[in-house]
């Protein structure tokens, strides 16, 4: 399972670690009913179902090897789903796209700011000032990531 090439439109590419269980769902449902093909990259095991459309690749332990790999293998207008910001960056930079699963699409316009900010708040909890983490992942969240999921699949699958 780790030979993926496609002749596609679209392939999704999931960072798979730290991505919330019941966007994993909304994806196995989205590849199934619109035969998108969808891997999952993750560090862990992780247990997806049968279907000739999910594919799942275990990497090496280690600070970005999952993005890496993503990154190594997507082409021009894949689909990223990433909560990683700088992976984001990267991926648009390699002319692909990006949903965090909190439904945010990352675009040219909008990522350098995102990271920014990432950026900021990362200096902000290491020197102590901030000690919390993301807001816990909501049903709004949820409904957020589908709509937008949808919609960027409708609009991308038309093209093809």
């Amino acid at each position: 399972m780790t030979n993926i090439e496609t002749t596609e439109p679209i392939h999704i590419w999931v960072d798979a670690d730290a991505c919330p269980k019941v966007v994993k769902e909304i994806l196995y449902r989205a590849a199934e009913r619109l035969r998108v093909h969808t891997t999952f990259v993750a560090n862990g095991r992780l247990s997806i179902p049968r279907s000739p459309f999910l594919n799942f690749i275990l990497v090496d332990a280690g600070s970005d090897v999952a993005d890496q790999e993503i990154i190594r293998r997507m082409r021009a207008d894949d689909l990223v789903i990433t909560a990683d910001i700088p992976l984001a960056a990267e991926v648009i930079e390699q002319d692909g796209f990006a949903i965090n699963p909190r439904g945010q699409l990352y675009t040219r316009s909008n990522v350098q700011s995102a990271l920014s900010v990432r950026n900021f708040m990362d200096d902000l909890r290491g020197a102590g000032t901030i000690t919390g983490g993301p807001a816990v992942f909501s049903q709004s969240d949820r409904m957020a990531f589908a709509n937008q999921l949808d919609r960027f699949l409708t609009r991308h699958l038309k093209k093809s």
